[in-house]
């Protein structure tokens, strides 16, 4: 299920210099807003969940796993390149395995790593806030992966839906609408993150069991459907 050539493409594609200016860009703010606060206004929980929580994993990690995600098939897609792939003896599964372990990858070295370091500059890991807001941007890492994927392979405007998504739905929408905060990753993500903090450090709205189970069939089922799609974008291509 793992092909280290559709590997090692993949990643080539996503750290072309224009995706890793942007990969860069968005941790490396993170780390320069934690610094300031710290120095101007010291260590504080409250500011560093506002932090952590609302910039990091309400706009930062989405938008990583959007330029990931959607970059891991997307412009294989849009530029017709995706042929030469898809006449090599690899099973579309295969490649959609193998792109979106590649997509887990850079979506969590570019957000799970950052919030971490965010977290000790802003308090210290007071509270184990650090490590929840870690694990909580590492699992939301492999959600979106997989949903962005999945964008990139049913429109040319992955990019365009993923920053909708991303923007409005978990930055907005999903943070202060009750009813929807229930179908938001993040909310899913921080039901995780909040077990690995001291408690009462993270809230979530959606609870333990649900968040899980929610988190497991988005990524199966946008997996399986991004094959799905994959195969059909073959046979279109041969008829």
């Amino acid at each position: 299920m793992f092909h280290p050539t559709v590997a090692r493409l993949t990643y080539r594609a996503l750290l072309g210099r224009r995706r890793a200016m942007i990969l860069f860009a968005l941790p490396a703010l993170l780390v320069v807003l934690a610094v300031a606060v710290r120095v101007l206004a010291g260590a504080d929980d409250s500011t560093a969940g506002g932090i952590l929580g609302g910039f990091a994993l309400g706009t930062m990690v989405p938008l990583i796993g959007v330029i990931a995600g959607t970059g891991a098939i997307g412009p294989e897609i849009d530029d017709g390149s995706v042929v030469y792939l898809l006449a090599k003896p690899v099973s579309r599964p295969t490649i959609i395995f193998t792109k979106l372990l590649v997509a887990i990858g850079v979506t969590v070295a570019f957000s799970a790593l950052p919030v971490l370091l965010a977290g000790f500059l802003l308090n210290g890991n007071s509270q184990q806030m650090a490590v929840g807001y870690a694990v909580a941007a590492a699992v939301a890492s492999v959600a979106y992966s997989a949903l962005f994927l999945l964008f990139g392979t049913i429109t040319r405007q992955a990019v365009v839906f993923g920053l909708v998504y991303a923007l409005v739905w978990e930055a907005l929408v999903g943070t202060l609408v009750p009813g929807a905060k229930t179908l938001s990753v993040q909310q899913w993500a921080l039901a995780v993150g909040q077990k690995a903090a001291a408690e009462g450090a993270i809230t979530s709205d959606v609870q333990l069991p649900l968040a899980i189970g929610l988190l497991v069939v988005l990524t199966a089922a946008a997996t399986w459907y991004a094959a799905r799609r994959l195969k059909a974008l073959t046979l279109a291509g041969e008829e």
